[in-house]
């Protein structure tokens, strides 16, 4: 992790969230006026550390992935690549259960926690770009702020639709309009092609997990890739041009070679560690345990005795992967390595079928577990030190590959899932590419890094009845508008079906 970033954070915690220190008033507050002062180079990143610290979150549902309850856990439970079941010792909540068999309800946390999380996020950012713009601060600084903005008014209306919608602080909560999704669809559009060409184009650095240029190309290309569902109208080629204009930034995929010092045997697993390698990531999210959010997700996995005798902490028997999601992985893939079943240490043998999520739930070992993000230090019970990647090159390689088979082109396409394929050990397509194949392969290559319920959206598969749940109904595409919302907002409509 870079200290340039913990040092934005220190002070925002420092700052904002308690107390200033001594030092902090005496040579920034006291001495600045609130415009002179945003208008520095230090004052600007003092106001988008604010709103990347949204990003970052921790407990309580807050922030785009690393700990749990939040949207993480609702776009990635309600898709085929994960579940936490309630186990028939009593552990687990229900939530995480009943997001896979598709049973949310309004009132539901994870539902709430998300929602309040985003517009939070909304409400920083307004800020940001407020004292920014007040102070005449430097354009590219502005434009981060404003890129940061889309980035979160786009997850707000991928999951849930029409929704409240403002780009300034002085609108109470009963006042909030509620907007179409393809007038949301509209301004993201629009904000990030007037401000995507004023970032900074540097990479790493102090821009190590920030909106440059690159990560802003990014953002767009996921927005016009997921055109058709958002608004009827599909925009594939769109979407290669943004992927094209990312390329200029010069991404390649990271070397997948054997690697003994990799405690997963291969450098593939790098991407998902401490510092994520720039060859291969656009745009990656901090975490150091109990300094600026935590990575969770191997030790909400592994069980007890299991971590406890690799780690010295104890694991939270939660998360397993579904038995038919480890199925689709070739022996030969060195992906498959991220999977763990049969006996551990620690004692424990964990059986990959799951007869039960809620009533009675599955037995306490029964699960094949994950450990992509093996816990990076410092660790402790409480999560570990890995970053996330929010993008990634192989990912936008795989959305290039889809675009090309839309628009009838699957010759294009076929390299860059190739390239995909032999990095994780796997021969090359005999012929051209299908849209099964992509999807299969965006299965394999990007599971639990937030994407799956988006993927199964656009491909058709996400209402299909898995071993758990029937065929799901049309409106569980979209997440319902929280209770608490609608009961704050007379205003807002519920989405149909709730």
């Amino acid at each position: 992790m870079k200290r340039n970033y913990i040092t934005l954070i220190v002070i925002l915690v420092g700052g904002f969230f308690t107390s200033c220190t001594n030092d902090v008033e005496e040579n920034v507050y006291d001495k600045y006026q609130a415009d002179e002062f945003y208008a520095t180079p230090e004052g600007a990143d003092v106001a988008l550390a604010a709103v990347y610290a949204q990003v970052a979150g921790n407990w309580n549902g807050v922030g785009y992935a690393g700990a749990d309850n939040g949207w993480y856990d609702l776009n990635s439970m309600s898709a085929d690549e994960q579940v936490i079941p309630h186990r028939n010792d009593g552990a687990w909540q229900l939530d995480f259960a009943r997001l896979y068999q598709h049973e949310w309800l309004p009132s539901d946390l994870i539902v709430n926690n998300t929602w309040n999380w985003l517009y939070q996020a909304i409400f920083s950012a307004n800020l940001a770009v407020e004292q920014l713009e007040n102070a005449e601060a430097a354009p590219t600084k502005i434009a981060e702020a404003k890129t940061l903005r889309a980035f979160f008014y786009y997850l707000l209306m991928d999951d849930y639709g029409n929704i409240p919608f403002y780009t300034e602080n002085n609108v109470t909560v009963e006042e909030l309009p509620q907007a179409s999704r393809q007038e949301v669809f509209n301004f993201i559009v629009t904000e990030l092609e007037e401000n995507i060409p004023q970032l900074s184009e540097t990479k790493g650095g102090e821009y190590y997990g920030r909106f440059n240029k690159w990560a802003g190309y990014a953002l767009l290309a996921k927005v016009y890739l997921n055109a058709e569902v958002y608004t009827g109208t599909a925009q594939w080629q769109a979407c290669i041009d943004a992927i094209e204009e990312l390329e200029i930034g010069g991404f390649s995929l990271h070397p997948g070679a054997a690697n003994e010092g990799s405690p997963l045997g291969y450098q593939y697993y790098e991407l998902f560690g401490d510092r994520l390698p720039e060859d291969e990531t656009i745009l990656a999210m901090f975490a150091t345990a109990n300094v600026v959010s935590r990575n969770i997700y191997t030790l909400r996995s592994f069980s007890g005795p299991h971590a406890q005798e690799l780690f010295g902490v104890s694991g939270w028997n939660g998360t397993i992967v579904p038995e038919a999601f480890y199925n689709r992985y070739d022996d030969n893939d060195i992906r498959k390595a991220q999977f763990l079943v049969g006996e551990q240490p620690g004692g424990v043998t964990y059986t990959p079928t799951v007869s039960n999520l809620d009533n009675p739930g599955a037995d306490p070992f029964a699960g094949v577990r994950n450990q992509k993000f093996y816990p990076a230090t410092p660790l402790d019970g409480g999560g570990a030190s890995n970053d996330f990647p929010i993008y990634r090159y192989a990912d936008f390689m795989l959305m290039k590959a889809e675009c090309y088979v839309r628009l009838g082109n699957a010759g294009a396409a076929k390299p860059l899932l190739d390239e995909v394929r032999q990095r994780a050990g796997l021969s090359t397509l005999e012929s051209d590419p299908s849209l099964e194949d992509i999807y299969n392969e965006r299965g394999l290559e990007l599971n639990w890094e937030g994407h799956r319920r988006q993927d199964m959206i656009r491909f058709g598969t996400f209402l299909e009845a898995n071993e758990f749940r029937g065929v799901s109904q049309e409106y569980r595409t979209l997440f319902p508008i929280p209770t608490s919302a609608l009961d704050a907002n007379p205003n807002l409509v519920q989405n149909p079906g709730y």
